[in-house]
């Protein structure tokens, strides 16, 4: 019973608000395809506006990989990380995700295929993708497309973050599956 109500609310719930937020536009006066055109318009503008971003962050990413950097980086970090259950595998993950949400799903994806989505690499790589977010994309994508030049704390803040969601992954993986 509760099963296929949920079910049901699953099925309809995107066709209904597809249906329902411009009945609830036009019943309160608004010129809905106007107000979509015009949305549109933004939307596409920002894209436009992001696009330098997005280059100069994939470019820096794909420099730091492609140099021979990371593999560097991750050899001298291992001998530290593993004793902490951080597999050096792992690290590039750690290290991408703040920068790019597809270079860090690809990593991800490269290291759960390469060992296994039951092993202990595969889960925390997956609960780590999880856990963190793409801090210098959100700075240099939202806070440039709507021109914020001092972000102030955001940065420190947003890098914390990553930090504590890196080490609580480490943490859990560790105490369920380690």
């Amino acid at each position: 019973m509760v099963w296929d109500l949920v079910q049901l609310l699953s099925t309809w719930s995107i066709p209904a608000l597809l249906v329902g937020i411009p009945v609830y536009g036009f019943l309160r006066g608004v010129r809905v395809y106007d107000a979509f055109v015009e949305g549109a318009k933004d939307g596409f503008r920002i894209g436009v506006q992001i696009i330098p971003y997005l280059v100069a962050i994939l470019a820096a990413i794909t420099a730091f990989r492609e140099s021979g950097a990371m593999a560097l980086l991750v050899h001298l970090a291992e001998p530290v990380l593993r004793p902490l259950g951080m597999p050096g595998e792992v690290l590039p993950l750690a290290l991408v995700r703040p920068l790019s949400g597809g270079g860090a799903f690809g990593l991800m994806a490269d290291l759960v295929r390469q060992h296994g989505p039951d092993s202990y690499i595969g889960r925390l790589a997956t609960v780590m993708q999880g856990s963190t977010d793409t801090t210098f994309y959100i700075l240099t994508v939202y806070f440039g497309s709507v021109g914020i030049r001092a972000s102030r704390h955001a940065l420190p803040v947003g890098l914390i973050a990553d930090a504590v969601g890196i080490l609580t992954s480490v943490l859990l993986v560790r105490a369920l599956f380690g």
